[in-house]
C-alpha cells in the first residue's frame, strides 16, 4: 500500500470511526433523555385521560339554591352519543395472506396488526403494533369538540376484506368507518365519512387526525435497531422524505402540504398517506430505553389537520402500509414508498438503487444461501473495480521494486532541511519508472463510494433478516461467539467472531502491503504505517463488533480477496525485473518536465535562498 492509497484508506476509516465515536458520547445523554420523555409520555396520557374525563357528560346544577337540575351537556347536541360513549368496544378482525388486523369498534380504530410472513428475533409472532398500542382519532368541532375515539360503532358488514362501522343519527344521518383489504397487499384502505350531518356548521373548514403508535421490539442489538428506526414525512414533489429519529428523540411542526408520513422500524413500516394531502401539524418520535419493561422500543405519534369541503357530506380517505421496508414492494405502490430505505444518500444511493440491489435479487432466485450470495456478490464488485484496484496495486507494486533506488535516495537526503531535494529525486525516480503519484491515491477514493454503498446496505437489507450463516444466526445483525454479561465501553457485550476475523484479515493485508514498501526515517510515514497495520484494524473491529454480521463477513472477504489480487499483481503482472530495466534505461536521458515538478524546483530554489539568508 503506498502512500496515497493509505491516505484515502485512513480518510475513510475516520469517515467510520467518527461516526461511531460521536455515537458513543450520545448514547448516555440520549437514555437520560428518554427516560425523560418516557415518563413525560405517560404523564401526558394521564392528562388527556382526565380531559376525557372532564368531558364526559355531567350534571349542571344551577346556581341558585333551589338547585333546578339543568340539562345534560352533551359533546354534539345528539342524545345517541351519550348511550354511545358509554358503551363497550367488541374487536373484529380483517384478514389476507399478508396481515392479520384487529379493529376495535370503539372509535373504530386499528387495535394490533401481524404480519404473516415473518417472526419476531426468537421466533414469535410478529406485531408492527400489539393490541391497544395504535391510537387513532378524528377530531371535529362543531361548537363542541366530536371525538371518534369516544363513541362505540356499529358493525354495519365485516368480513376477511371489508369491515363497515356506523354511529346513526336522530336525524337520519351517521358517522360511518371502514377499513378494507386486498389479497397480497400490506395496504389497508381508510375512509372516514360523516354524512348528513346537518349540525356541523358550513364554517368548519377542518378536522384532526391523531395517530399514536407504540413500535415494540423485533431484532436482536437494540444499539442497531434504534438506530435504523426513525420517523419519515414526505412532501409531494419531493425527491426523498425528510427524517428524524435515529435513536434520538425529537419532534417537528408541519407548516404546509403533507402527503404521508411513515412510523419506521429498522425492518418495517407503518405509513399513513393521505391522497387529499395533509395541511399542517406535528410529528413527533420518543425512544424508549433497552430496559423498557414492556419489551417496547420507541412511541411515534403525528397530529395532523385535513381541509374540509363544504357540503352535508364530508369523507376523509386515508392509505395505511402495514409492511416490511422491502424495496421493490414498496416502490410497486408508486408513492416513493421505499425512500424511507437508507441507501446512503446522494453519493452511494445510486449505486445501490441499479447495481445492489437488482444484483442481490438477481443472485437470491437462483441461490438460497445467503451467505453465498454476498461471496459472489463480492467477487461480481471486485471483478468490476479490477480496473482501478490493478491502477493501484501495480502502482504499489512498482513502489515496491524501487525500493533499492529509495533506500539511495533516503541515504542522500537524510537532513530535513533536503526534503525538497528528496521530494524532487524521488518523482524523478517515479517517471522514470512509470510511476502515477496519484496511482494509488484516486483508485481508493472511487472504490469508497462502494465500501461506503456496503456499510449501509447490509444493516438495512430485510432479505438478509434471520438468514443463518455458518455461525451468524441472522446476517442483519451482529454474530456473537462470545457474551459477556455486561455492557464494555465501545465494545458492547459480546464478541463478533466475524469482526474479529475481519480485522485479523485487515492486518494481514496491511503488514503484507506496508513491508513491501521502502524503509524510511520520516516520522509520518512511520506514523501511517502503524495506523494502517494497527490502529485501522482495531477501529474497524470496534465499529463492527455491533453492526451486521453480513457487513463484517463481506469486509472479511473482500480483504481475502485484495490480498490474492495483490499476490498475483506482483507475480505475474508487475515484475520488479522490467521496472529496474526501465528505469536504467533511462539513466543520463533528459526527462521533460512538467508544470508541478517545474514549481518543485522554484520553490526548492527558494528554499535554499532562504537558507543562505539565515547562515548570514
Amino acid at each position: 500500500m503506498n502512500k496515497n492509497s493509505l491516505i484515502g484508506f485512513i480518510l475513510m476509516g475516520l469517515v467510520l470511526v467518527g461516526f461511531t465515536i460521536f455515537q458513543s458520547k450520545q448514547a448516555e445523554q440520549q437514555l437520560l433523555e428518554r427516560k425523560k420523555q418516557e415518563a413525560e409520555w405517560i404523564a401526558k396520557q394521564d392528562s388527556i385521560a382526565r380531559v376525557e374525563a372532564a368531558n364526559a357528560p355531567v350534571q349542571t346544577v344551577s346556581s341558585d339554591s333551589k338547585g333546578i337540575e339543568q340539562e345534560t351537556e352533551h359533546i354534539y347536541k345528539d342524545a345517541t352519543l351519550d348511550a354511545r360513549k358509554k358503551a363497550e368496544g367488541q374487536i373484529i378482525r380483517l384478514s389476507n395472506d399478508k396481515l392479520d388486523l384487529e379493529i376495535n369498534t370503539k372509535g373504530a380504530q386499528l387495535w394490533s396488526a401481524r404480519l404473516k410472513d415473518y417472526t419476531n428475533y426468537g421466533g414469535s409472532d410478529l406485531y408492527l403494533f400489539k393490541a391497544g398500542d395504535n391510537h387513532y382519532d378524528v377530531n371535529i368541532y362543531a361548537g363542541e369538540w366530536l371525538q371518534t375515539q369516544n363513541f362505540a360503532f356499529d358493525v354495519v358488514s365485516s368480513n376477511d376484506s371489508l369491515a363497515v362501522l356506523r354511529i346513526p343519527f336522530e336525524d337520519g344521518g351517521y358517522i360511518e368507518q371502514v377499513y378494507s383489504l386486498t389479497a397480497g397487499s400490506y395496504m389497508v384502505g381508510s375512509e372516514l365519512a360523516f354524512v348528513n350531518m346537518k349540525n356541523i356548521p358550513r364554517q368548519v373548514g377542518s378536522v384532526d387526525v391523531d395517530f399514536s403508535t407504540v413500535i415494540p421490539r423485533m431484532e436482536k442489538g437494540y444499539k442497531n435497531e434504534s438506530q435504523y428506526s426513525k420517523l419519515n414525512y414526505y412532501f409531494s414533489g419531493d425527491k426523498k422524505p425528510s427524517e428524524m429519529g435515529r435513536g434520538r428523540s425529537s419532534s417537528k411542526k408541519i407548516s404546509s402540504n403533507l402527503e404521508w408520513f411513515a412510523f419506521q422500524q429498522q425492518f418495517f413500516s407503518m405509513i399513513v398517506r393521505a391522497p387529499g394531502q395533509f395541511a399542517s401539524g406535528e410529528l413527533s418520535v420518543n425512544y424508549l430505553g433497552e430496559d423498557n419493561p414492556e419489551h417496547n422500543l420507541m412511541t411515534c405519534n403525528a397530529n395532523m389537520r385535513l381541509d374540509l369541503s363544504n357540503g352535508s357530506d364530508t369523507r376523509i380517505p386515508l392509505e395505511i402500509y402495514l409492511g416490511p421496508n422491502h424495496y421493490s414492494t414498496l416502490k410497486s405502490y408508486d408513492h416513493h414508498f421505499e425512500s424511507v430505505i437508507p441507501l446512503g444518500g446522494w453519493l452511494v444511493g445510486w449505486f445501490t438503487k441499479y447495481f445492489i440491489i437488482p444484483m442481490f435479487n438477481f443472485l437470491h432466485k437462483y441461490i438460497g444461501n445467503f451467505g453465498i450470495i454476498i461471496l459472489i456478490m463480492t467477487l461480481i464488485i471486485k471483478i468490476v473495480v479490477l480496473p482501478f484496484t490493478y491502477k493501484s496495486y501495480a502502482s504499489s507494486a512498482k513502489m515496491s521494486a524501487l525500493r533499492p533506488y529509495m533506500e539511495d535516495i533516503n541515504k542522500k537526503y537524510p537532513k530535513q532541511e533536503d526534503a525538497m531535494k528528496k521530494q524532487q529525486a524521488t518523482m524523478d525516480l517515479y517517471k522514470r519508472a512509470g510511476v502515477s503519484p496519484m496511482g494509488g491515491c484516486l483508485p481508493t477514493l472511487l472504490t469508497f463510494p462502494i465500501l461506503w454503498a456496503m456499510f449501509r446496505f447490509f444493516p438495512a437489507s430485510i432479505e438478509l433478516r434471520q438468514q443463518h450463516f455458518l455461525w451468524a444466526e441472522d446476517l442483519s445483525a451482529y454474530d456473537s461467539i462470545v457474551d459477556f454479561g455486561m455492557r464494555i465501553p465501545l465494545l458492547g457485550d459480546h464478541l463478533s467472531l466475524f469482526a474479529l476475523l475481519m480485522a485479523v484479515v485487515m492486518w494481514g493485508y496491511s503488514k503484507l502491503t506496508v513491508s513491501q514498501q521502502a524503509a524510511s526515517n520520516d516520522p509520518s510515514a512511520k506514523s501511517m504505517q502503524f495506523m494502517s497495520v494497527w490502529m485501522m484494524p482495531i477501529m474497524m473491529f470496534f465499529i463492527c463488533n455491533n453492526l451486521s454480521s453480513g457487513l463484517s463477513y463481506y469486509y472479511l472477504i473482500s480483504q481475502l480477496i485484495s490480498m490474492v489480487e495483490i499476490f498475483i499483481i506482483r507475480k505475474w503482472c508487475v515484475k520488479p525485473k522490467d521496472v529496474l530495466a526501465k528505469v536504467e534505461a533511462s539513466k543520463g536521458k533528459p526527462l521533460p518536465k512538467s508544470k508541478w515538478q517545474m514549481r518543485l524546483e522554484e520553490a526548492q530554489k527558494l528554499q535554499e535562498q532562504q537558507m543562505k539568508q539565515r547562515r548570514r
